[in-house]
């Protein structure tokens, strides 16, 4: 990445920052409203640190918008149904350690957020843990899936699903040599 070059979450947080001022809230409140310590919202939009998807669907929640307009800057149009074609979906380049692909981004409304995620293969020492308000369904496509919850290491398979809760510290890494894919369901 050359030094002029801005990261994806950079992107978002000015947006994140100005719906908040938007709907007349402070940082504190949309903490609160989000279940989100109030240090980590002011990091959130501060633009230096990578902002979970998971708390950004709750902000757009609280201020009643779609995660899309926090995610792209554009309005969602579709709410009858949205139709995503194979190999397509809304880039979302939220962490470095994995590939996003919004499934459902043209959707208004949306209770869930579906992505498809792709997880390169990584040495234990490279794990990096996240945690963050809400619960995920994780449902493999392809490839073997190692993640770490808390201190239990479980391994996904195709056709394996996974429900949990997002609080826990969770970190993934792909197996067997190959990068893995998986549906990813985020409420």
């Amino acid at each position: 990445m050359s030094p002029i070059e801005t990261k994806p979450f950079q992107e978002i947080a000015p947006r994140l920052k100005a719906l908040r001022e938007a709907v007349d809230l402070t940082v504190r409140e949309l903490a609160e409203k989000t279940g989100t310590e109030i240090q980590k919202a002011k990091l959130y939009e501060s633009g230096s640190v990578e902002i979970p998807v998971s708390y950004l669907f709750k902000v757009a929640q609280v201020c009643g918008v779609d995660l899309t307009v926090l995610l792209s800057g554009g309005d969602a149009h579709l709410k009858a149904y949205t139709l995503v074609k194979a190999g397509q979906g809304l880039t979302v380049d939220r962490r470095k350690d994995y590939g996003y692909k919004s499934l459902a981004y043209r959707f208004i409304g949306r209770k869930m957020e579906p992505f498809l995620v792709t997880v390169p293969v990584k040495e234990e020492d490279e794990l990096t843990f996240s945690d963050h308000p809400g619960q995920e369904f994780i449902h493999m496509v392809e490839g073997t899936l190692e993640i770490r919850l808390g201190r239990n290491v479980l391994t996904l398979s195709p056709g394996d699903s996974l429900y949990f809760d997002s609080h826990t510290p969770h970190a993934l890494r792909a197996l067997g040599g190959a990068e893995c894919r998986f549906l990813d369901v985020i409420i």
